[in-house]
C-alpha cells in the first residue's frame, strides 16, 4: 500500500511550522513522531536527522542556495525554500541518500504541493548545488566565515568573543553541531542498565556522577517499559549539578519557582528521599500538567505541582523555604544544539530584556529563603549578562546573601569551572554538557 505521505512531505511541514510560524522545533518534531507512530526506526530516523540537520545548518544552507539561484532564498515561497534547504542538507551532510533521489524526491514535493510551474527551477538549482558542492567558495572574513561554516548569528559570536577566545568558541560551535547522547537520571544505576540492555539500549556511565547514565541506540523513548515505569528520568548533567550544588537535607522544603517540565524538582525529592516536601511552580496550568505527569510517572510523594507566577509576591511563603530554586528563564545559547531554532529567534535586545526579567523574579523570590537557607541561581545560557553579571547585581542589592564555596560539590574534572567561589559556568565542548550556569547563596543575617 502507497502511504498517504512520506517522509519528507513530513519534514517540509515541520519546518514551515518553525520557520513561518515560529513554533519550538522540538515540540513540533515530537508532535509528528507521537502521530506518526507507525513509522518505521529507518523512516522516523530520517524524519529527524533532516529536520533537526536543515534547522542546525540553516545559514549554511541558505548560503549555498544563494551562490546557486538567481530568486535569492529570502525571495522564494516558503514551501519552495524549505523544500531547497532540506534537499541541499541532504546533498552536503547525507552520504546514504543518492544525489538523484535528493533532486527527484525535491521536485515531486514541490509538484504534490502545487508548485509544478517551478519543478524545472527546483531541479535545475539542486542539480547545479550537487555539481558544484566541493567548489564552494566560504566567506573569508573570520566572523563572516565562522557564522556560515557552523550556521551561527554573527551577533552571537560578537557576544561569545568578548569573553572567550576562538578556540573555545570553535569547540563550542562543533559541540552544538555534534550529536551526543541523551543523559538520563536514575535511583539504581546497575539495575537500570540490565533493563535497557533487554530493551536493546546502550548506557554508559556519565563520569560527573555515579547516578547518571547516556544512553544511545534506541528509537522512540516513550516506548521504552523502563521509562514508562519511572525508573529513569531525562536530565542534562548541568540541570544535575544544581541539585548536586545545592546540598538538601533531610526534612528541607524546598521551592522550584520556575519548574517545568520538573526534573530539578524530581531530583530534588528523590535526594529527599521522602522527607520534606517540593513545590515545583510554574507560571501556566500546561506547564504544571507536564510536572504532575512526571510525578505521577515516578510515583514520588514529597512534591506537588502549582501554578504560581514566580513575579507575584506571595506572602505565605516568606522565608518558609530551606532552598530556593531560580533556573530562572532564559536566552538558551547554551543548549543551541537541542532547541536549534532558538539561534534563529534570539535577538540581542530579547537578551537584555531577559536580564531583566530575572531580575524582577530574583527580587521577589529571594524573599521565601529561610534564615541560613540557601538560593540557587541557575540558566542555560553562556551570557555573562544573563550569569555573573546578574549575580554582581544581585549581592549588591541584597548583602544579606553571600556566595557559598561549591569546590567539594563537583567532580575534579569541574572545579577549574568553578569561577568566583560559588558559581560554576559549564561550557559546551569544553565540559561534558550543555552550557549552564549555577551559583549557590546562601542567606544570613541582614548586614
Amino acid at each position: 500500500m502507497t502511504k498517504s505521505i512520506g517522509e519528507r512531505e513530513l519534514v517540509l511541514g515541520i519546518l514551515l511550522e518553525v520557520t513561518e510560524s515560529g513554533k519550538y522545533s522540538h515540540l513540533v518534531l515530537r508532535d509528528v513522531l507521537d502521530k506518526y507512530q507507525y513509522l518505521d526506526k529507518k523512516e522516523r530516523a530520517f524524519i529527524t536527522r533532516v529536520t533537526e540537520g536543515t534547522l542546525e545548518h540553516m545559514i549554511e544552507l541558505d548560503y549555498i542556495l544563494n551562490q546557486f539561484s538567481k530568486v535569492k532564498v529570502m525571495k522564494m515561497k516558503p514551501v519552495i525554500r524549505n523544500i531547497l534547504r532540506s534537499a541541499v542538507y541532504q546533498l552536503k551532510y547525507m552520504e546514504s541518500v543518492p544525489n538523484s533521489a535528493s533532486c527527484n524526491e525535491a521536485v515531486k514535493l514541490a509538484v504534490k504541493k502545487g508548485f509544478g510551474s517551478l519543478r524545472g527551477f527546483v531541479n535545475g538549482v539542486l542539480r547545479n548545488v550537487a555539481r558544484n558542492l566541493d567548489q564552494i567558495e566560504y566567506p573569508k572574513e573570520p566572523m563572516e566565515n565562522l557564522s556560515v561554516q557552523y550556521s551561527m548569528p554573527v551577533w552571537i559570536l560578537r557576544l561569545w568573543f568578548q569573553t572567550y577566545d576562538r578556540e573555545t568558541v570553535e569547540a563550542m560551535l562543533k559541540y552544538f553541531q555534534s550529536e551526543p547522547p541523551l543523559t538520563v537520571r536514575c535511583r539504581n544505576v546497575e539495575m537500570l542498565k540490565e533493563c535497557l540492555a533487554q530493551e536493546g539500549v546502550c548506557a554508559e556511565r556519565h563520569p560527573y556522577l555515579p547516578y547518571a547514565l547516556c544512553l544511545s541506540g534506541y528509537d522512540y523513548l516513550g516506548n521504552l517499559k523502563s521509562f514508562q515505569e519511572g525508573a529513569f528520568s531525562v536530565q542534562d548533567i548541568s540541570s544535575m549539578l544544581v541539585c548536586e550544588i545545592a546540598n538538601p537535607k533531610a526534612g528541607d522544603r524546598v521551592i522550584d519557582v520556575c519548574a517545568a517540565p520538573g526534573g530539578k524538582s524530581l531530583h530534588m525529592a528523590e535526594i529527599l528521599d521522602g522527607s520534606g516536601h517540593v513545590e515545583a511552580r510554574d507560571l501556566t496550568p500546561y506547564k504544571v500538567e507536564l510536572i504532575q505527569q512526571n510525578i505521577e510517572r515516578t510515583g514520588l510523594k514529597n512534591i506537588t505541582a502549582v501554578c504560581q507566577d514566580a513575579l507575584e509576591y506571595d506572602a505565605k511563603s516568606v522565608e518558609k523555604a530551606d532552598i530556593v530554586l531560580a533556573d530562572l528563564p532564559c536566552s538558551g545559547l547554551g543548549v543551541l544544539g537541542k532547541k536549534t531554532d532558538l539561534k534563529y529567534n534570539a535577538t540581542k535586545e530579547g537578551c537584555e530584556k531577559l536580564v531583566q526579567l530575572q531580575r524582577e523574579i530574583l527580587a521577589v523570590v529571594h524573599q521565601y529563603v529561610k534564615q541560613g537557607g540557601t538560593l540557587v541561581y541557575s540558566t542555560c545560557t553562556i551570557n555573562p549578562a544573563e550569569n555573573i553579571e546578574n549575580i554582581h547585581w544581585f549581592l549588591k542589592e541584597y548583602p544579606q546573601f553571600e556566595l557559598v564555596d561549591i569546590q567539594d560539590s563537583v567532580c575534579e574534572e569541574l572545579k577549574k569551572a568553578v569561577t568566583e567561589k560559588g558559581c560554576l559556568q559549564l561550557l559546551p565542548g569544553i565540559h561534558k554538557s550543555d552550557g549552564f550556569f549555577i551559583a549557590c547563596m546562601k542567606k544570613n543575617s541582614v548586614r
